[in-house]
């Protein structure tokens, strides 16, 4: 059995989203036009909201494109969309910073989503050891 996610289109020009086959990333859209100069930073509307099933949150990140077609960045690397930002007014965005002048039009595919399982409950446990094997540092294969 799959999903079900409610859906709020902020506008009636946006196209509607769709899952493909191929991938677990369903794309969104540019909900308006949007000039950016270099160094500019703007929250870019999606226009949808989403009402998420409990226990899910959405991970929002550009498309592999994004960056080579609008010069682009997500400013925060990925966005989080937990089950409780679901109110009728919650439009998702997209925070972008803009490495030269760009021009996005409405309905460009900007960044893609996906639904994942929350986190379970986690207790951290103190200790003054962890008695493991070291790797050889951060950003170490532990090969040399």
């Amino acid at each position: 059995m799959s999903l079900q996610i409610r859906i709020k289109y902020f506008n009636k020009d946006i196209i509607k989203l769709n899952k493909i086959d191929q991938g677990d990333w369903i794309d969104l859209r540019a909900a308006e036009d949007v000039k950016l100069c270099k160094d500019e930073f703007k929250l870019i509307p999606l226009g949808v909201a989403m009402e998420l099933p409990d226990g899910y949150e959405a991970h929002i990140v550009p498309r592999s494109s994004t960056f080579k077609k609008w010069g682009i960045i997500e400013t925060n690397s990925m966005g989080v969309v937990d089950e409780s930002y679901k109110g009728d007014n919650d439009q998702w965005l997209f925070p972008a910073y803009a490495m030269r002048d760009t021009e996005i039009k409405k309905n460009d595919r900007i960044c893609q989503f996906r639904i994942m399982k929350k986190m379970e409950n986690v207790d951290l446990i103190e200790v003054e050891a962890l008695n493991n094997k070291d790797r050889n540092g951060f950003g170490s294969t532990g090969h040399q």
